[in-house]
């Protein structure tokens, strides 16, 4: 039996629509699920931060971190006595800046995971 032509026409019609708009969203969600844009892409890692401040001028890490580079570098030396070491990604320099940083500044685990390019979680531990 033949369609009849306003039926074949609303069903043309129901089928563009379909192409035209509900695909193309479709697709877009579906690769937000599976194609991850990095969130963390600032050219200064961490690492790289928390050198300059070792590196750079004595006042700046007293403003950033609370501590003078000499209490610093006694605190990783108490750290290391105590069997405290780098873990398989950060250092344990990086690990004593994020607790310190995070101290000073009283910022979020968000904010402080930005300041040091490191996810939520690595900031929390």
């Amino acid at each position: 039996m033949p369609i009849p032509p306003t039926i074949r026409h609303n069903l043309l019609h129901t089928i563009g629509v379909l192409i035209t708009i509900i695909i193309p969203k479709l697709i877009q969600v579906i690769c937000a699920l599976y194609v991850k844009q990095p969130y963390h892409t600032s050219i200064l890692s961490g690492e790289g931060w928390v050198q300059e401040l070792l590196n750079g001028h004595p006042k700046r890490i007293q403003c950033e971190l609370g501590v003078s580079k000499e209490v610093f570098n006694l605190l990783i030396h108490e750290l290391q006595s105590m069997g405290h070491t780098r873990t398989r990604h950060v250092s344990l320099e990086e690990q004593l800046a994020i607790f310190l940083y995070t101290s000073v500044t009283g910022l979020s685990v968000r904010h402080t995971g930005e300041r040091f390019q490191r996810a939520n979680a690595t900031i929390s531990k």
